[in-house]
């Protein structure tokens, strides 16, 4: 590279213009002959290296110039950046962690290892290789695969912690070993299945009272650990082809099982007892099976007991709130004939419930609210034995009475003079409830301040302040409440109190103006006006009177009672001038006297004013205009109407069904009665009382099987079900609340029973079957068909399923008719149930969807989550194998066909 100089004084410059922003190369020239060589080099002392993981590849754009000249020249040049072995091998993860069983094949694959480098080419292979040397394992040199490789033993080993590296097989720089991190693989070896069950039987002495007494103990013992030591079932195998027996355990997780003898054996038809043939089998991985065991029954069952009813007398709680359909009570005979038929008694009591007959569930008919009555006396009649027996049904109360007044509004005169602390009406309310329930207090329900109290425990309305007709309203109206002490929530009622004021003469007339001192002439005409008088009586009741009490002994004054003008009665001539007249006057509204007030008079000789006076002013009519501007003002404030609205036990709302409430459910018809199937969850916007739920069935409880709790909406098994007889239901599930008046809502809920295996097969013909077949037929000739029916569903009518049980033991016993003595053997027949992938069991997915997240800058290769799918069917059948067939990330992820990891 470089520039040929066509004048030997060119002196030729090269200078790197663009491609190496970090500054790692540098442009020389190198003159030989009439040729400027252009050499690239790395810039010494330069902190930065190259590095090819970075980038691979530089576009460097050189510029060529002559020394004081303007010629000017460029060209690129391509910088390739080759690896080297400069990277480590890196395992992602670090740490792995398997479990296998102790039984597992040599060359069995049991995990796998995955380490990456970033070189490329040879620099970027690596192998791996145990730490220390392994006798029992091997790891694949390139693949990371860890096989077994030598047998395991549990009692030796239950764990090893291998450690396992990666050898870089590229060149060893700077000393470098090659080796990378070092990845740990933890192997936890499973116990196998070992041992066989063993069974010891203790047969017992039956509690004939019992329905399905008790006739042996089954007791297992299995020598592995875990659940290779647990036991799944105990069958009979033989020796009960009527299915007369069957196995329970007695608790969970126990190895203890009991024999049971059904009701319908009948022991005196084997005299000399039966044989059962037993098989255990555990739950270990492969199952074992314990040899079959014989346990001889004989019995002889005691005659039958008296059917009674299961209880002398009944007697029942029942909360007197419960709706109709309620469940009271089962009353039933023990023990139960098949035909057992109950009715109630027809009497004044037993219009308020309901039995059903066929299994004796009483029930309520009707609502039990709002009744005196507090016990019923029933009696249930079995109609073919024509047993009675004695039913009390005790209501509970429930606050459902609100209190009462006596009257629907209060309304009373009281005078105004009454002292503080007077009666002035008594209100009284009643509940029909009992305790706490029925008691009463008494509250104000009124925020304005009022000059009335009431007391709490009796009713009595009574002052709190002095009344006033004349400043005050004239009549007052609040709301006294009545609440009892019911639980949970209290009920309350409210009444109109409205007292009216009596005005009395209870104030004297008082005067507008008082000491008035006056001047008049002697000259002053008889008759003529001097001046008036003006009381103001704040009752209003009566006029008011004016009257000199004193200093007109002379008579020359006259003053008018009625209207209180003052005027001159004889000439003043005879008058000394300079004289005056002190005159006492008052005024009364006729109960009442005013204070006296006095009128001074001088009498003068001139020109002066014919008349002339000053008083005090008293502002009398200032202050009654501001009482009656008080009382005008209390008078326009609103009054509670007479048919006022009690808002606090307005019942608005009516019940309402949880949105998530279903159309239908479905129950296995061998639920044990008292289990919980179903809540239903509702709610009511009211409060207290009024938003109280009670849950009812109120129709489709045909044979009584469902009970719910009228409180909580818990739906359970109040008896047992049985698909055969009812394969569904259509519960009416009501809703009540508490309020008055009270409100309702309904829905239809579907129960669909779900089958049980709680049949077994029937052979349609009764008895025993019998051929007659020549001597001389062939062997294999078909000689009789049997044929038998299940009532149970589906696989519960004992369909063959590999999936459910894989071998039958059979028992096959031939036998002779020789004489005098016949003779037989027993055969035993394995018959083995081969699996068949007859699409019953597609695989399928835990979870519908699955979310996982990985950063951006991880390594191709990164597990990033793990679905999971089953396959009920077993073997090659079962097997499930993983593929990612669409979205938005295919092509950029992978999916390990096997594992499902992705």
């Amino acid at each position: 590279m470089g520039v040929p100089l066509q004048y030997h004084s060119w002196e030729v410059r090269y200078r790197i213009t663009s491609g190496d922003e970090e500054g790692f190369f540098k442009a020389e020239e190198y003159t030989l002959g009439d040729f400027c060589f252009l050499r690239i080099r790395t810039k010494g002392g330069n902190a930065a290296i190259l590095n090819r993981e970075v980038q691979d590849n530089y576009l460097l754009t050189v510029k060529a110039s002559i020394k004081g000249d303007t010629l000017e020249a460029w060209t690129k040049v391509s910088v390739q950046v080759l690896d080297m072995n400069d990277l480590r091998p890196l395992f992602s993860p670090t740490t792995y962690s398997v479990t296998i069983a102790e039984s597992t094949p040599l060359r069995t694959s049991i995990a796998q290892v995955t380490a990456t480098d970033a070189d490329i080419g040879s620099n970027g292979e690596f192998y791996y290789f145990f730490k220390e040397r392994m006798e029992l394992f091997a790891v694949h040199p390139t693949s990371g695969v860890v096989s077994l490789s030598g047998k395991l033993d549990v009692d030796t080993q239950s764990r090893y912690d291998l450690e396992i590296q990666a050898v870089d097989r590229g060149m060893k720089l700077y000393g470098n070993n090659g080796v990378s991190s070092t990845a740990k693989l933890f192997v936890h070896v499973e116990r196998i299945n070992e041992h066989v069950p063993t069974l010891s039987v203790v047969t017992l002495s039956p509690v004939w009272t019992e329905k399905s007494p008790v006739v042996a103990v089954i007791t297992i013992e299995d020598l592995d650990e875990g659940a290779n030591g647990e036991i799944e079932t105990v069958s009979i195998v033989a020796g009960d082809l009527l299915e007369l027996f069957s196995i329970e355990r007695t608790e969970t997780g126990s190895n203890e099982f009991v024999i049971r003898a059904t009701e319908q054996i009948n022991w005196d038809s084997y005299p000399f007892g039966l044989n059962l043939s037993l098989q255990a089998r555990d739950r270990g991985t492969p199952q074992k099976f314990s040899a079959v065991h014989m346990v001889h029954l004989r019995l002889s069952r005691p005659a039958p007991a008296e059917v009674i009813f299961q209880k002398d007398e009944y007697e029942v709680l029942l909360s007197e709130v419960a709706p109709p359909g309620t469940v009271v009570e089962a009353v039933k005979l023990q023990p139960e004939p098949d035909d057992a038929e109950y009715i109630l008694t027809p009497s004044v009591d037993s219009g308020f419930f309901s039995i059903n007959t066929m299994t004796g569930v009483i029930s309520t008919a009707r609502w039990l609210t709002q009744l005196t009555q507090e016990v019923f006396e029933l009696e249930v009649l079995e109609v073919d034995s024509d047993l009675r027996v004695k039913v009390r049904v005790i209501l509970e109360d429930a606050n459902d009475n609100a209190p009462l007044f006596a009257q629907q509004s209060y309304e009373v005169f009281v005078n105004e003079s009454v002292a503080v602390g007077t009666t002035v009406v008594v209100v009284t309310a009643s509940d029909g409830d009992h305790g706490e329930n029925g008691y009463i207090t008494y509250s104000m329900a009124s925020l304005t301040p009022l000059p009335f109290s009431v007391q709490q425990f009796t009713g009595a309305v009574t002052t709190t302040q002095e009344l006033d007709f004349e400043s005050s309203l004239e009549s007052f109206s609040f709301v006294i409440r009545a609440s009892d002490w019911g639980s949970p929530y209290r009920r309350e009622s409210e009444v109109n109190v409205t007292v009216h004021l009596e005005n009395v003469n209870d104030n004297k007339p008082l005067f507008e103006k008082v000491a008035c001192v006056g001047v008049i002439s002697r000259d002053l005409p008889v008759g003529e006006v001097i001046t008036t008088m003006s009381a103001i009586d704040i009752d209003e009741l009566e006029l008011v009177k004016y009257k000199i009490l004193s200093g007109n002994e002379r008579g020359y004054f006259d003053l008018n009672p009625d209207s209180g003008v003052m005027t001159l009665h004889h000439s003043l001539n005879t008058v000394a001038p300079k004289n005056s007249f002190n005159l006492k006057i008052t005024a009364t509204d006729g109960e009442h006297f005013s204070d006296p007030m006095f009128v001074n008079i001088s009498v003068v000789q001139g020109k002066t004013p014919p008349k002339s006076f000053s008083c005090t002013e008293t502002r009398v009519a200032q202050r009654l205009a501001e009482k009656l501007l008080k009382k005008s003002k209390a008078s326009s404030k609103p009054k509670i109407e007479e048919g006022f609205i009690d808002l606090f036990s307005v019942n608005r709302q009516s019940p309402q069904f949880d949105k998530s409430f279903p159309t239908d459910i479905t129950v296995r018809e061998d639920v044990e009665v008292g289990m919980s199937v179903f809540q239903v969850k509702a709610f009511d916007g009211d409060t207290g009382f009024n938003g109280q739920l009670l849950y009812a069935i109120a129709d489709g409880n045909t044979d009584s099987c469902f009970t719910i709790g009228i409180l909580n909406g818990i739906i359970s098994i109040f008896l047992p079900l049985d698909r055969e007889k009812i394969d569904r239901y259509l519960l009416n599930i009501t809703l009540y609340d508490l309020g008055q008046p009270q409100k309702s809502t309904w829905r239809l809920l579907t129960v669909y029973i779900a089958d049980a295996n709680d049949n077994a097969p029937q052979f349609l013909q009764d008895g025993e079957y019998q051929a007659r077949i020549p001597e001389n037929t062939p062997i294999g000739t078909e000689v009789i068909q049997v044929e038998a029916t299940d009532k149970d569903q589906g696989l519960n009518g004992e369909e063959l399923d590999y999936e459910t049980q894989q071998f039958f033991n059979l028992t096959v016993r031939a036998k002779d008719k020789g004489r005098p003595v016949s003779l037989l053997s027993v055969s035993f027949v394995e018959l083995e149930v081969v699996d068949v992938n007859e699409n019953l069991y597609p695989p399928y997915f835990s979870n519908f969807a699955m979310n996982g997240s990985v950063k951006e800058s991880v390594r191709i290769g990164t597990s990033v989550l793990q679905v999971s799918a089953r396959d009920d069917d077993t073997g090659r059948d079962g097997e499930v194998q993983y593929s990612i067939r669409d979205g938005s990330g295919l092509g950029r992820f992978t999916i390990d066909e096997e594992t499902g990891t992705c």
